[in-house]
């Protein structure tokens, strides 16, 4: 792959693309052409609340998930799936809601994404047996899909220059700081108003979301032609076959990773992902569009996001067990104990934007990504005794310092140079690498911790935790290498150098 390639800047429309400036106009100067000037905040706020939504609610469950167990008597499987379920469902729809916000108006997405989050958020709060709470689960990951490719593009197509570049070093900031900040905000909400305030907090934040959509968005042309044809047989086959993987994957931690029920649930995830590769190259309006593989930039930042997510995630899965079943912190108390790794975090991306301007992403992202290694490998050590401030705190802040610097420069070389009548497909691109990345995470993870030692017991949560976060030290270190050898090799300069037809 070559990597000497400059970072490709985002660009507005060319003349190659005339028609796009009459199909997508969803702020105050057409969607796809930014104005010269300085555009209002507004666009962008909204846009990262939607986000903080979507993203919140990854982890937010996680510090709740014994609380819920015993009020629900459900099941461990049962609680895995309260995360996976979200998960699966946000990360797999992502392709096809991407490829729905090119071609209808953003503005409509986006309200329909947020009214379904909502609406399943309240739901939730009210579930009292274990399938209602994981269906409504799965439709907030349903409205989670849509939200976000629509505001992604939304920000793409509404700001320019400089404006664009903070506005998508913001995102990247939101896409790691919410996971983390999402535990804390699970523990204080579960301890002080019950576990069911986690999901009705959503309710009011996501009105308040529908409303400033209705003020602030303009209304557009309707949808071009070829909706009909969005491949709907992909976007099932992919979800399922991801299902089937994190399934098998969970599987394994209990029954083995040689045991015929594991065999099976990978084969057929195999068989549904091969035929989701058959399907796409035969429909004419595939998820991913052919020439996508082709952008070194949008694929490779994908797949170090997918990677990067699912170490932060898995982390926090791991911690959180670790800190109430080992060290026998409460919800509060172990919410609290992310608190450093969300405030490095923000430290993260603020040094990861700044050293964008100097250096190649490649070093930020594999420098970001060694610092993790070390944070996991200084985590590996901890004792079943472990004092947090000496043994947990430093592996903490370099996990959050790491990660912060990987999420903006995978999210600002992603969409460098992405025309605007794209930026739906290719935001969905690399935010289902992010929740993919999220749900494998967990499942990889835990099945290595799960073999080293068993997690409901403090003696084996503790050696759990170390097998698991030696095995993350080691995936990081692989997934630095990636990222220097994928991502471009000289800092954004000059424009972009690739149309999308």
């Amino acid at each position: 792959m070559n990597t000497t390639e400059p970072v490709q800047q985002p660009i507005a429309p060319s003349k190659e693309h005339p028609h796009t400036s009459n199909h997508h106009g969803n702020n105050h100067h057409g969607e796809n052409e930014p104005d010269p000037q300085r555009q209002s905040w507004a666009i962008l706020a909204l846009a990262l609340v939607a986000q903080v939504l979507v993203v919140l609610d990854i982890s937010v469950v996680n510090t709740a998930l014994p609380t819920i167990g015993a009020d629900l008597q459900l099941s461990s499987g049962d609680l895995q799936w309260l995360v996976t379920a979200y998960l699966l469902m946000s990360g797999g729809g992502l392709l096809l809601s991407g490829r729905i916000a090119d071609l209808l108006s953003r503005r409509r997405v986006l309200l329909t994404g947020l009214t379904v989050f909502t609406t399943a958020s309240l739901v939730s709060g009210f579930a009292s047996t274990a399938g209602v709470l994981i269906g409504a689960r799965a439709a907030q990951g349903l409205g989670a899909a849509l939200m976000t490719p629509a505001a992604l593009a939304i920000i793409m197509t509404t700001y320019a220059g400089a404006q664009r570049t903070k506005g998508l070093a913001l995102w990247g900031a939101v896409g790691g700081l919410g996971i983390a900040a999402g535990v804390l905000v699970g523990g204080v909400i579960t301890t002080w108003a019950g576990w069911q305030m986690i999901f009705w907090i959503n309710v009011p934040i996501g009105i308040g979301a529908i409303v400033a959509a209705l003020v602030l968005l303009e209304r557009n042309v309707p949808a071009r032609a070829g909706l009909a044809q969005l491949d709907l047989p992909g976007a099932i086959t992919a979800v399922t076959g991801l299902g089937a993987l994190v399934f098998g994957i969970q599987n394994a931690a209990s029954d083995g990773w040689t045991s015929p029920k594991t065999l099976g649930i990978l084969a057929i995830s195999g068989l549904l992902l091969a035929a989701f590769g058959f399907i796409e190259r035969r429909v004419r309006q595939p998820l991913v569009p052919p020439h996508t593989w082709r952008i070194k930039t949008l694929v490779s930042a994908t797949g170090v996001m997918l990677g990067v997510t699912g170490l932060l995630v898995g982390a926090v899965f791991m911690g959180s067990i670790f800190f109430q079943t080992t060290l026998g912190y409460s919800a509060l108390q172990a919410g609290l104990a992310f608190l450093p790794l969300a405030v490095i975090l923000t430290v993260g991306t603020r040094l990861g934007s700044h050293l964008l301007g100097h250096v190649a992403p490649r070093f930020v992202a594999a420098g970001g990504l060694l610092l993790a290694a070390g944070g996991a490998l200084w985590l590996s050590t901890a004792p079943g005794d472990a004092r947090f401030a000496a043994d947990v705190l430093p592996g903490l802040l370099l996990i959050g310092l790491g990660v912060g610097l990987v999420f903006v420069a995978v999210s600002i070389t992603a969409m460098a140079g992405i025309p605007a009548q794209h930026a739906g497909m290719a935001s969905g691109f690399l935010m289902t690498g992010h929740e993919i990345g999220a749900a494998l995470g967990v499942a990889v993870l835990a099945a290595v911790a799960t073999a080293a030692g068993d997690l409901t017991t403090p003696t084996g949560a503790a050696t759990g935790f170390s097998g698991g976060f030696l095995a993350a030290a080691g995936i990081a270190v692989g997934l630095a290498v990636v990222a220097f050898l994928a991502m471009p090799a000289q800092r954004a300069t000059g424009q972009a150098r690739l149309h999308m037809h």
